[in-house]
Parts: C-alpha cells; structure tokens; sequence
C-alpha cells in the first residue's frame, strides 16, 4: 500500500503536470492568435506590392526572403512613390535593425545551434519575440517562438500571394483609392507599438521631419532620415526590452 508521502507526491505531481498543460495551451493560442491576426495584413501587402510595379513572383520572393512586415510595407510604399531603389532598401534595412537586438535578446533563450540557429534568425520577429518572452519558463518560450514564428512565415506568405493575384487583376490602383493604402497599412501595424511615452515622442519626432524634408528633397528619402532618427534615439535611450524567461521558471 502506498504511503501518505507517496500519495502526495503523485497528487502534487499531477497538479503541476495540470499546470504545465494550461501553459501550454496558453502559449499554443497566444501563437495561433497573433498569426492569424497578423497575417491578414500579408493581403494588403501582396496587392500592395503588384501596384507598385512588382509582379506576383517578385512579391512572392520578396515576402519569403524579407520576412519583416514593417521593412516590406516600407520597401514598396517607396518604390510605388516614385522612390528609389537605393532610398527604399536603406530604409527597409533601417527598419529591421530591431530583429536583430530581438536576436540578442532570443539567443540565450533558444540557445540554437548549426542550421536552426539561421532558421530561428529568419523567424525572429515582432511578433514571435513577444509571445516568447510573455512565458513563464524556458521551454514555454521556446514553444511560443516556433509556433508563432512558423505559423506567421506560413500564413502571411500565403495571404502575399492571395493579395498579389488579387492585386494583379485589378489593374491602376488609384481607381480604388489602394494608392495611399501602404501608408495607411504601415501606420496600422505600428500603432499598437507606440504604448510608451518615448515611442510616441519617437514617432511624432519623425513625422515632423518627414513632413518637413518632403519638398526638399527626393521621394524615400525623408522615410530614411525618419528611420535613422527613431533608430539613433533607440539607441541612445537604453535598453528598455523585456527580459527573458529563466530556467527555473521565473521571468527576470
């Protein structure tokens, strides 16, 4: 017969193991979540960018090797304007630089190696680094960074390509007003972003001078300019960044 000990070590074994299973499924509907929401934005972007002048392919391409919703918004916002290459590439750049303080942020928690660890920096994104660090534990985090990451790559190069062919038939995209819709895509994905103080004086800070270089100079380039400032006051205002999750379980 069992001791009292035994009987409670079983029952104590179970209430964590109850535990551990609603984490789970916490994390597994956080990912599911976000990549559903997200991805409906790839739609937008797909016809987005075959109004520009890219064609399905180009876009399909560009949508899997980028992988940043922001720098590709960015990227064909500018070139649909008249940009340059040069001006649309640099800011598209600028504007996934986070992805790789995101990468610093992740690497000790994922702690990849070999093949996964190129595959984890592919996935590395807004998206994926938040539901990572919002776990409790370790392995959690490491759960919510690959579902979240694969589930957003899978379903948003799928919606680029459903918005592309969509966007392909429509023909001139000022007969629907999509002309203006980049910017107005691009504002909808970084509102929910400006929750701070500094983010928001970041952002007005950078429209003031986009809206002052405009006549002055080509199109693209105050979108640069833009991006280097909130880069450099990023930069210069610390590390502000949640920390991840550790092995014991505790969030730091």
């Amino acid at each position: 017969m069992a001791s009292a000990d035994d009987r409670s070590r079983v029952g104590r074994g179970g209430a964590e193991g109850r535990v551990a299973d609603v984490e789970r499924s916490t994390a597994l509907r956080a990912a599911l979540a976000v990549g559903i929401a997200v991805s409906a934005y790839g739609l937008s972007f797909g016809a987005l960018a075959t109004a520009s002048g890219l064609d399905v392919w180009q876009t399909c391409v560009l949508s899997l090797f980028m992988f940043s919703g922001g720098s590709q918004f960015a990227l064909v916002g500018i070139v649909g304007t008249g940009g340059s290459a040069a001006s649309a590439i640099a800011t598209a750049g600028l504007l996934g630089i986070r992805n790789g303080f995101y990468g610093v942020q992740l690497s000790p928690l994922l702690a990849v190696r070999s093949w996964r660890r190129v595959l984890a920096a592919h996935l590395t994104i807004d998206e994926s680094t938040a539901v990572a660090t919002a776990q409790p534990t370790v392995r959690l985090a490491r759960v919510g960074f690959w579902l979240t990451g694969a589930g957003v790559f899978v379903l948003w190069n799928a919606f680029v390509l459903a918005g592309a062919i969509a966007g392909n038939a429509l023909g001139d995209p000022k007969r629907y007003g999509l002309d203006a819709a980049a910017s107005a895509a691009f504002l909808a994905l970084l509102w929910p972003r400006l929750r701070t103080p500094l983010a928001r004086y970041v952002a007005a800070g950078a429209v003031v001078v986009a809206v002052v270089l405009t006549p002055a100079v080509p199109s693209g380039v105050p979108v640069l300019v833009a991006a280097v400032l909130a880069v450099v006051v990023g930069w210069w205002s610390g590390r502000g960044h949640a920390h991840p999750a550790t092995e014991d379980g505790e969030a730091r």
